[in-house]
């Protein structure tokens, strides 16, 4: 018989939205009724950009004729999307890659979740709390977290606690770390972080030989222009960054599924025997052994993002969410809640009134006002007494979502 990777019976019992999953149809099956908004996983409401839909209706048709048919695809992308990335998402930031240093996939979910292959079992690694949780269930999945702790957390990963005492700004480690996860704008608490404080970032990981996983998915909301979009503005960050993008939030491609992966050429990392291996041509050969690569038809639209037209349907499409997020602000603040993010990122975070837990102020929630969130505790222990809020609905559920919300709590 054959033997189960055990690290699989490590993780916890659910995904942390399978578990809201099912709370809510609990719910449904006892208030059918109930007018439910959902505020609760990220995913989007509106629909795609125009451009993108005659781009994919295009390459549908050319699929449609032998002359213009595609087959198999490159695993790297296709070079007309990685020349758009580059031209459009690094040039205008003094930013230089060539195409074989840019990676297209579906999604930056994949990518973040699939990057532990290349990376060796005894690194020790560092993230944030609270996190994203691929981050560190991709780890247990690998056997490279350690064991799970009464405390929710697990023994072999170094904790970065981000608070309001902290400004959301987690401290530079007191140790070496061999790779870091962060993510700015962040999920899920919608905060920023500054070009001072990256580059703290960015010098720790030089000194320290230490690699930057950064997370660059909800980069295109950022509107102060003090905040960088990618790491690759810091100096040097080419020798210690892989930066992943997607554009399910930017343009809408929850369903559709396309995003890219930086692994600059100089970024290395170490063999047991101290050799440094490049991490580029590693990942290459992953994703060519493991992955067919991303449809055309889907390559065509993600390019049309970077057109004339594309650009302003798809900024349109974030200032609808960005005026959501003003709006949940807003309340919140007026109901004197402290809050956070949703200026430059489509997620609010905000402290539960009275010291309650994140689960019962969800439930709360859920049956008295009959409103999905994400209990904060979710994303790791740091983020109890929390409550996430996404602003990509509809702007008439969020105008509603804020009408019940100031009455309950008023």
């Amino acid at each position: 018989m054959a033997l189960v990777n055990e690290n699989f019976l490590n993780l916890q019992t659910n995904y942390l939205f399978v578990d809201i999953a099912k709370k809510v149809k609990v719910f449904k099956t006892t208030n059918p009724k109930a007018d439910i908004i959902r505020m609760g996983i990220g995913d989007v409401t509106q629909p795609l950009a125009q451009a993108c839909i005659e781009a994919m209706k295009k390459a549908v048709e050319e699929m449609g004729h032998k002359e213009t048919f595609r087959g198999y695809g490159p695993e790297q992308g296709y070079d007309f999307l990685q020349e758009a990335i580059i031209k459009n998402d690094f040039a205008p930031r003094g930013i230089k890659f060539d195409s074989s240093e840019i990676f297209i996939s579906d999604g930056a979910k994949s990518d973040i979740g699939n990057i532990g292959d290349i990376l060796g079992h005894d690194n020790l690694f560092g993230l944030t709390d609270p996190v994203y949780p691929v981050y560190i269930d991709s780890n247990v999945m690998a056997g490279r977290a350690g064991s799970y702790q009464e405390d929710g957390l697990w023994n072999n990963v170094h904790y970065m606690p981000c608070n309001a005492e902290n400004n959301f700004i987690p401290q530079i480690p007191n140790k070496r770390l061999d790779f870091i996860y962060l993510c700015f704008p962040n999920n899920p608490t919608g905060t920023v972080i500054n070009r001072k404080e990256l580059t703290k970032w960015v010098d720790y990981a030089l000194a320290n030989d230490c690699l930057i996983l950064y997370d660059a998915a909800y980069e295109a909301f950022i509107q102060d222009p003090e905040i960088p979009h990618s790491i690759y503005e810091i100096k040097g960050a080419k020798k210690c960054a892989i930066e992943f993008h997607s554009y399910s939030k930017t343009a809408g491609f929850t369903g559709v599924r396309c995003g890219y992966t930086v692994i600059p050429k100089e970024v290395k990392a170490l063999t047991s025997n101290g050799e440094k291996i490049a991490l580029n041509p590693l990942w290459n050969r992953r994703q060519s052994t493991k992955f067919n690569g991303t449809s055309y038809i889907t390559q065509r639209g993600a390019e049309a993002i970077y057109s004339e037209d594309g650009k302003k349907q798809v900024k349109a499409t974030i200032d609808y969410y960005l005026n959501n997020a003003k709006l949940l602000r807003d309340a919140l603040k007026s109901l004197n809640i402290q809050c956070y993010g949703g200026e430059n990122a489509p997620y609010i975070w905000f402290k539960t009134p009275n010291g309650e837990s994140s689960w019962k102020f969800f439930e709360k929630m859920l049956y008295e006002i009959h409103v999905v969130t994400t209990p904060g505790v979710g994303f790791g222990p740091s983020g109890e007494g929390y409550i996430r809020l996404t602003a990509f609905g509809q702007l008439e559920d969020c105008e509603e979502a804020v009408r019940r919300l100031k009455h309950w709590l008023r």
